[in-house]
């Protein structure tokens, strides 16, 4: 039998047949992705082929190729990758600036990862009714930012609707995954789109007054519209997996173009002279951020480039 995973919970996996059908499964012993050091070898997204059991159990015994997926390096095995969802026409990374922060090194990161293994992301600036103006103004200014880049981008807000619609047509037909640190209202804003699924939010927090994110588990819901939507756990960090230093650069969109200007063909924008991009960078026409957030990934920095966007 075909099917498609719609949930994982690491040892079981929820898998929706060819006929409309859901099935219960487990992976046969020695299934293995052949190049892939995952910490789990199936994803949601994944197009199986399973068998089922005397109790009507399902044995995935292998995984169709998969057209992309997005990973990160896992928390506690630093050589395996953890796949978010496999088979996605485009992701959501959903930004807060405060309660929770997202750091812009954060947010290239993923990017980068993202266009590394041939996912569109759009940049999805939420909660906006809860900035001052003056945070507001800030925001503005970083979501036209990435505009400029050459990203989709949306101002959003469940309490207020905006941006709802201009987020619905980009999901409509198309496998999505939503992602992004913990609390930065991904299953509210899943709800406000696809009332008709009542993802589960946690209590509100008294000192936020947000409800906090709940995900455990990579799930994909069908939505009424059409299309599908997958909710993934909150994320605190995202290593940048199995891209060589050398690489890095192409998938900085304004960097990529800025080096045709470059001297040398391989300049790695360190310290090589004649590069067009830090002399772009010295005339402000290329963000600072954006050039910390490359330098944190090349030199392999972990720690976040603290732009204190809200600074007096």
């Amino acid at each position: 039998m075909k099917g498609l995973v719609y949930k994982s919970t690491g040892s079981w996996y929820q898998v929706k047949s060819e006929e409309g059908n859901l099935y219960q499964c487990r992976i046969k012993g020695k299934l293995r992705l052949s190049g892939i050091r995952s910490t789990s070898p199936v994803a949601v997204g994944d197009r199986v082929s399973f068998d089922l059991d005397d109790e009507d159990v399902g044995v995935i015994h292998s995984i169709d190729e998969r057209d992309n997926y997005l990973v990160r390096k896992s928390v506690n095995l630093s050589k395996q990758l953890h796949i978010i969802g496999a088979n996605i026409d485009s992701v959501f990374l959903v930004i807060t600036f405060k309660n929770p922060e997202t750091f812009t090194t954060f947010i290239d990161r993923f990017l980068v990862s993202a266009a590394a293994f041939g996912i569109e992301t759009v940049l999805l600036f939420n909660k906006i009714d809860q900035y001052t103006e003056k945070e507001l103004g800030v925001v503005k200014e970083q979501e036209q930012l990435y505009s400029a880049i050459g990203y989709k981008t949306v101002l959003c807000s469940s309490k207020t609707g905006q941006g709802i619609d201009d987020l619905k047509c980009l999901m409509k037909d198309n496998t999505c995954i939503f992602s992004g640190h913990s609390g930065v209202g991904k299953s509210t804003l899943i709800n406000t789109v696809a009332p008709e699924l009542s993802l589960k939010i946690g209590e509100i927090s008294e000192q936020h007054g947000q409800g906090q994110h709940t995900t455990t588990f990579a799930e994909m819901f069908d939505l009424s519209f059409g299309g599908r939507i997958i909710d993934s756990p909150g994320i605190r960090g995202f290593g940048i997996a199995d891209i060589e230093k050398e690489e890095i650069a192409r998938y900085f969109k304004e960097f990529f173009r800025a080096s045709e200007n470059c001297k040398f063909n391989n300049c790695q924008h360190l310290s090589e002279p004649g590069c067009a991009v830090k002399r772009k960078i010295e005339e402000g026409r290329i963000a600072n951020s954006r050039y910390q957030s490359y330098l944190s990934m090349v030199l392999e920095e972990e720690g976040p480039y603290r732009q204190d966007l809200f600074a007096e």
